[in-house]
């Protein structure tokens, strides 16, 4: 769906103005299926401290001027990965972007836009249908296989064999990496980064039995080979993970039958 122009201001005189808030212009993309065809664009003049966050910003917003407005959010302290959604046109957790970072220079009126991510169906505002996205993540298996009688101790694991995939057990499935991808983008079927990245977290543990399971899943004509290496994933990852690197490491995995 294309967005439609903007069309409607809003009332913000509610929304408490803290001593030390400036004024920001909130430009949210709406959709309401019950109602709206397209999604539009709405503004929001609301104060805002430079300590807040994005999703102080929205919280206010909804508590104070719209009560309608949907987004999601849960831990708000960068875990959950719950509020992932553009922000000024970057895949980001609306609970780790401050104010301060998005004001503009030189007493210019600052305007943040705000949208859902991308490549998933909006069901509503800022919401999206994860499901084709958890789809994805359940199909490589991303959970330890082990055959075999199960041990009478625990399974005895060297600091170098854990620092191995140590950079991938840090996603939280927030979706920002796989709904910045262009392959995604243009083609659903495409298992995604973050599933690569959680079959990276098995595949190279050496607990696992099961690699040879997730490479012959990730050989599929909408694994790993669609990637085109672009680094949006690894930009738009809110924790770090060197995503990219990943995908390359189950390429040659696949390539040289060795993890």
């Amino acid at each position: 769906m294309t967005a439609v122009a903007e069309n409607t201001a809003h009332d913000t005189s509610k929304v408490p103005a803290p001593e030390g808030s400036v004024t920001i212009t909130m430009k949210i993309l709406r959709f309401n299926p019950e109602l709206d065809s397209e999604p539009h664009w709405e503004s929001y003049d609301v104060p805002a401290l430079p300590t807040d966050r994005v999703l102080n910003v929205l919280m206010s917003i909804k508590n104070y001027v719209d009560g309608t407005l949907s987004f999601r959010r849960s831990c708000a302290h960068g875990i959950c990965g719950s509020d992932a959604m553009q922000i000024n046109g970057i895949n980001r957790l609306a609970c780790k972007v401050l104010v301060k970072d998005l004001l503009a220079k030189e007493g210019k009126q600052t305007v943040v836009t705000v949208a859902p991510i991308k490549g998933l169906p909006t069901m509503k505002d800022l919401y999206v249908d994860m499901e084709p996205f958890f789809e994805a993540y359940r199909s490589v298996k991303p959970y330890l296989i082990a055959y075999g009688n199960e041990p009478t101790r625990e399974r005895i694991q060297s600091q170098a064999d854990r620092e191995r995939f140590d950079d991938t057990t840090k996603c939280i499935l927030c979706a920002c990496c796989t709904s910045s991808c262009p392959v995604y983008w243009n083609d659903g079927s495409y298992f995604g980064p973050a599933a690569i990245v959680n079959a990276h977290r098995f595949i190279f543990d050496s607990r696992d039995e099961g690699a040879e399971e997730r490479l012959d899943i990730l050989n599929d004509s909408e694994g790993v080979w669609r990637c085109r290496t672009t680094f949006n994933c690894t930009d738009a990852c809110p924790r770090g993970i060197q995503v990219t690197k990943a995908i390359q490491e189950v390429k040659r995995a696949l390539l040289f039958k060795r993890v």
